[in-house]
């Protein structure tokens, strides 16, 4: 026959306490009835073979044996009903954030994110609600993450598909003549959703961890010098000089990706850089750390753009075209690509018109 335990946890730790309390009572009775007699007949001194010693002996061993049962049961009433009402009271505590805590996780279950429990616990129940605290907040960001993604695809996507479904209207119409420049357009138009699908995908394998990824030592300088070979027609046409340290900087990296990230970094600087002037790659290593960093002399960043960069479809100028200046996804995946490595993004500026400097920190090789 199974016993049926309570299910609420004030309930168990309450009935776990009094049972604990049962068997300390049950070990100090069963104790001091076993010690106390004897001990007792030792205190009193008898000797033995003397007839009235005996009896009066036997008479007052009757009397304390009766004595100590009536102490004991006393003693366990009261300190059953001591240990109840502390039991009660200390289980009530421990259940208490416990319970809130339950309460808390069924609401966000049901979409309430911005749930919080208080943290002034102390010991592992204040680690607990903190490290939820963490979750929820995680969640919340997550779920902010995904309706503003929404938000910003339907918009990215309502351009091109609007201008796809007006020319494609008047051809059927016959409005419009299906004349080389047409179909060009068209085409530019079916890129640019191709190309923004495939940086959403990416976007999102980057930041969930899914893009696979080759670490091994890559020197950073000599990547940096192979990327920039890649822009030469670019900056030769309009006399940007891009100037490399030839410092050697191993880190712990996925070439392509690192590649990559400097592509984009010196893409955005060549963009924004004026006519005539330099771009500086440097390289640097800091204790486990590893450096590289692409500095312009283009219109600088001011310091609530230095993050706003670094988020999706965000353009620091909104007048560029998409065509032209890119949907602004193409710095959240360096930011992707970078944690997914081990190391991180970011952006300096010393202020509008005064040049804007991007980094990327990797673990050394």
């Amino acid at each position: 026959m199974s016993v049926k335990l309570p299910r609420s946890l004030g309930a168990r730790l309450l009935a776990a306490f009094l049972v604990v309390a049962a068997v300390a009572l049950g070990t100090v009775g069963i104790a001091v009835l076993l010690v106390g007699p004897g001990r007792f007949a030792d205190a009193m001194g008898h000797l033995p073979g003397d007839p009235m010693g005996d009896a009066m002996a036997t008479s007052t061993m009757a009397a304390f044996r009766s004595a100590l049962l009536d102490a004991l049961l006393a003693a366990t009433f009261t300190a059953v009903v001591a240990a109840g009402v502390v039991s009660l009271a200390v289980a009530a505590r421990i259940a208490r954030p416990v319970v809130s805590l339950a309460r808390a996780t069924r609401r966000i279950a049901h979409g309430h994110y911005g749930e919080r429990v208080p943290t002034d616990e102390p010991g592992e129940l204040g680690e607990l609600a903190e490290s939820f605290n963490e979750m929820a907040g995680s969640l919340e960001a997550t779920e902010q993450r995904r309706v503003r993604l929404v938000g910003d695809v339907a918009h990215e996507l309502r351009t091109p598909l609007t201008t796809l479904d007006g020319y494609l209207e008047g051809l059927e119409d016959g409005v419009i003549s299906p004349s080389p420049e047409t179909w060009r357009l068209l085409r530019t138009e079916t890129a640019r959703l191709t190309r923004l699908v495939a940086d959403l995908s990416e976007l999102w394998r980057a930041e969930a961890r899914q893009l696979p990824l080759r670490l091994g030592p890559v020197d950073l300088a000599e990547v940096a010098g192979q990327v920039a070979q890649r822009f030469g027609p670019q900056t030769q046409a309009r006399g940007i000089r891009i100037e490399i340290s030839s410092g050697a900087a191993p880190a712990l990296a996925d070439r392509d990706r690192v590649a990559q990230v400097l592509s984009n970094y010196l893409s955005n600087a060549i963009r924004h850089a004026p006519d005539g002037s330099t771009i500086d790659v440097g390289t640097s290593t800091n204790g486990h750390l590893v450096q590289v960093s692409v500095r312009d002399e283009g219109p600088g960043l001011d310091a609530d753009q230095l993050e706003a960069v670094f988020e999706r479809f965000y353009r620091v100028d909104p007048a560029r075209s998409r065509v032209e200046g890119g949907a602004g996804i193409g710095l959240a995946i360096v930011r992707a690509l970078a944690s997914a490595m081990g190391g991180r993004a970011w952006a300096d500026s010393a202020g509008p018109g005064r040049g804007a400097t991007f980094f990327l920190e990797l673990p050394a090789a």
